[in-house]
């Protein structure tokens, strides 16, 4: 249910942007803020999270990042600009948390079941994700209020969680466990490489699930159809969540899948180059790469790090990091894009991002970060 909640209050947005552009009189650039600010929560959040866990225990930590959750979704239904901002911040925060803890709890409280618990995460993340992207406007054409009540209809996801996770406020912690913290293992040149394959694939994701439906619209594809190739993207990517453990377990290491996941992601960058038409295909290509390299990604904080303690340090460095460099990515895209008058300039980009990922996953898929005290 946690995991349920990291991304819906996200990907509801994009189908909406138009009518609230729209509605608040909002200009291009501002309205695409709604994307940007919670990728900018994700990276100023994520490196003091650890200490906050460390001080407060994780359980309740969490359990406050879902109350500000669905704060800001609740603050994000009032109808005006300075609410729909100040919710989204609000949001990014909550989801922050939630980023950076479950890969830490995951390797404390399943260690043996790594690759099972964090595919089976991603893909509740990436399940209900898709599922806000395809309900959205839906929903703002069936009820009153419109987008507003789109947007604000997750608080009731969010309350969910804060239920269930109320027994988890009352479990006992040895007390060493909740004053013991990490510095950030900036010094590691692998966990550096765990940071760039994080960031690289969260660039790709945040790129696709911004501009893939204008790409293929522009090659004549009707706009609803643009919305379901989208849709299948992320459904693509969600069973291939789903098959990663048979993978990461029959594997010695994680650098050959790795590799041939972030390679998969190039075929289908490269495709939309040579052959934009085939809308189609390259939707599930890029589905079956972005997919597996969502779940390796999430899988490096807990597999490179020797104890849930250093999975949380590992995880804040690289969300942090990462999210900056998502951050950015649709940004650069859509600046290449009206600077070249075209798709191409700005897909290649795409394609140097994923050589780069092919590359680095050669040394995050093996290994074990040092542990660095304070």
């Amino acid at each position: 249910m946690v995991a349920a909640n990291l991304r819906p209050a996200l990907t509801g947005v994009g189908p909406l942007l138009d009518r609230v552009q729209a509605e608040l009189a909002l200009t291009p650039a501002v309205a695409g803020l709604l994307t940007t600010l919670p990728l900018v929560a994700f990276a100023v959040v994520s490196p003091v999270v650890p200490r906050l866990a460390a001080r407060w225990g994780p359980e309740r930590l969490l359990g406050g990042a879902l109350v500000v959750l669905a704060v800001g979704v609740a603050v994000r239904w009032v109808p005006a600009a300075i609410a729909l901002f100040g919710g989204t911040v609000l949001i990014g925060a909550g989801i922050a948390v939630g980023n950076v803890l479950l890969p830490s709890l995951i390797k404390r409280d399943f260690p043996t079941r790594v690759g099972l618990l964090t595919s089976a995460y991603a893909a509740v993340m990436g399940g209900v994700a898709a599922v806000a992207s395809g309900v959205a406007v839906p929903i703002s054409r069936a009820v009153p209020g419109g987008w507003h009540t789109a947007l604000g209809c997750w608080i009731v996801l969010a309350l969910t969680a804060i239920v269930l996770w109320l027994p988890q406020l009352r479990t006992p912690r040895p007390r060493s466990e909740a004053v013991h913290t990490r510095r950030l293992p900036w010094g590691s040149a692998l966990a550096w490489a765990v940071t760039a394959f994080m960031g690289l694939q969260s660039l790709g994701f945040y790129v696709v699930v911004t501009w893939l439906p204008q790409v293929f619209r522009d090659s004549g594809v009707t706009a609803g159809d643009a919305g379901w190739l989208l849709f299948l993207f992320q459904a693509v990517a969600v069973a291939t969540g789903l098959v990663m453990p048979t993978m990461l377990r029959r594997a010695r290491d994680q650098r050959a899948v790795a590799m041939l996941s972030s390679a998969v992601s190039l075929v289908g960058y490269l495709g939309l180059v040579a052959a934009p038409g085939w809308a189609l295909l390259w939707s599930v290509v890029l589905g079956l790469g972005g997919g597996a390299c969502l779940v390796l990604a999430l899988a490096f904080l807990s597999l490179r790090a020797e104890d849930a303690i250093a999975a949380g340090a590992l995880s804040a460095m690289a969300q942090s990091i990462g999210y900056l460099v998502a951050a950015a990515g649709p940004v650069a895209f859509g600046l290449l894009h009206t600077v070249s008058s075209g798709w191409q300039a700005p897909i290649m980009l795409m394609c140097v991002a994923a050589a780069g990922q092919v590359v680095v996953a050669t040394v995050a898929g093996r290994g074990t970060v040092r542990p660095t005290r304070p």
